[in-house]
């Protein structure tokens, strides 16, 4: 037996040479590149618009770039945003300008156009405003937020979605018969195996490919066949590179995910969108800081204990950190999910914010004030200002709000939860309150004192 070795004047990755030069090699994408969809016509018939693709790594942005490269008539120049600066773009648009007055069109196609600053996307907005260029960018960041408004308004949208796996097991499947690949060779490769790649690679084309390259290489090779086993595979696979960036879109897709399905009782879902984000890497402190926040805005009152719960796997983050701390955020996400559920706080303090901003001149009623010096005193400050625990019942009538909000009510307890129990006592309050306040207005009547 003998180490197999391949490719050994060939540097070119089996992704880079597999790349399909025609719409009818390019797998995956039907919604968009189906013989009835807009793109493919676009496409077949070389009248592309200005666009930019969408989606994340390894689901086809560039190849789509090069297979129009390859069947338009137009002249096709490729940017990376990485490297090219914008002196480069005016010397190229200046050269498109020129083309286009000798009836020559211009096809840019910009790799990672997210990575452009604004000066520089800018750079291209009045050679496509004016038809000098035709505009193809490629981007795995969310375009409304990375692409120049002006720009973007421009361009239409195209969102390429992470390959299925059927997707990428035909594509595997092309690339142990294709003469490109592997198709010089005899393998013993399984469509079980190419199953377990295909669930590696989590939708990504380019990551399929190259795993598959890795199993090919380090196999054995016993007359003339190469034979690969699970623990090839297993090698392979060993540790999948999950989809995140903490400062891009998907980290902002997952905590939302987390959040709504909390907030949708649905603590497997929870669990899940906890896990996606703790193995990829990220920040359990930030997590919990948006958990703790969670037991207030969509849970407060009705189940007191979440804030508690919390704030202790916050505490644990902090102090233990992970791996061990995983399980006190599933801890604490189980039970935010399973809490009753009441938003009641968030929108009485959104609402009292809101007339807090309106009210910042609103002065202190003079009865909340406390009269620390001889002046206060003589201003009236905590004059009738009434002791609830001398009371009884504890409960005075006396007002506390300003008199221009002295009607409004920003706490409305729901009926679930510990805060059905809240709501009926506030309302035995409130009403409490309302039956004595006329009583309470005429002894301060008559005793010549006022709130303010």
């Amino acid at each position: 037996m003998k180490q197999l070795s391949l490719f050994e004047n060939e540097n070119e990755p089996l992704a880079s040479r597999l790349r399909p030069e025609d719409l009818d090699e390019f797998v995956g994408q039907r919604h968009l590149l189906g013989k009835d969809k807009i793109l493919y016509r676009l496409i077949e018939n070389d009248r592309v618009p200005s666009m930019i693709f969408w989606g994340p790594p390894g689901v086809g942005k560039t190849t789509l770039a090069r297979i129009i490269a390859h069947k338009t008539s137009a002249r096709f120049i490729t940017f990376s945003a990485v490297t090219s600066g914008i002196k480069d773009i005016k010397n190229v648009m200046q050269d498109a300008k020129m083309a286009q007055m000798q009836g020559v069109k211009t096809i840019i196609f910009v790799d990672e156009i997210h990575r452009f600053n604004k000066a520089q996307q800018d750079a291209f907005l009045p050679y496509v405003e004016n038809g000098s260029i035709t505009l193809i960018g490629a981007t795995t960041e969310n375009p409304s937020f990375e692409v120049n408004g002006a720009l973007l308004s421009r361009c239409k949208v195209f969102v390429l979605k992470p390959l299925s796996e059927d997707d990428l097991v035909v594509l595997l499947k092309n690339a142990l018969h294709s003469p490109k690949g592997f198709g010089n060779l005899l393998t013993d490769m399984t469509d079980e195996m190419m199953m377990t790649i295909a669930q590696f690679a989590n939708g990504d084309a380019r990551s399929a490919l190259t795993t598959l390259e890795m199993v090919i290489l380090n196999a054995e090779e016993e007359n003339g066949v190469i034979h690969i086993t699970k623990d090839n595979i297993m090698q392979a696979t060993s540790k999948k590179a999950l989809l995140y960036d903490k400062q891009g879109e998907e980290h902002y897709n997952l905590i939302s995910a987390l959040h709504k399905s909390m907030r949708n009782s649905d603590p497997d879902a929870a669990i899940y969108y906890l896990a996606r984000m703790l193995e990829a890497g990220e920040d359990p402190i930030y997590i919990a800081r948006r958990v703790t926040r969670f037991a207030s805005e969509d849970i407060g009152l009705a189940e007191p204990k979440a804030l508690e719960i919390c704030v202790a796997a916050y505490q644990a983050c902090h102090f233990i950190g992970m791996p061990e701390c995983s399980v006190n955020l599933t801890e604490a996400v189980a039970f935010c999910a399973l809490a009753p559920k009441s938003n009641a706080l968030y929108l009485a303090y959104t609402q009292a914010a809101m007339d807090a901003n309106k009210t910042m001149a609103e002065p202190v009623p003079l009865i909340l004030r406390n009269a620390e010096t001889k002046l206060m005193k003589d201003l009236h400050y905590g004059e009738g200002y009434q002791y609830a625990h001398d009371a009884p019942n504890a409960l005075t009538a006396m007002p506390c709000l300003p008199d221009r909000l002295k009607d409004r009510i920003y706490y409305q307890p729901t009926n679930y939860g510990l805060e059905k129990r809240y709501k009926e006592k506030l309302e035995t309050i409130r009403t409490w309150k309302k039956a004595h306040q006329e009583e309470y207005n005429d002894k301060r009547d008559k005793e010549g004192t006022t709130n303010f």
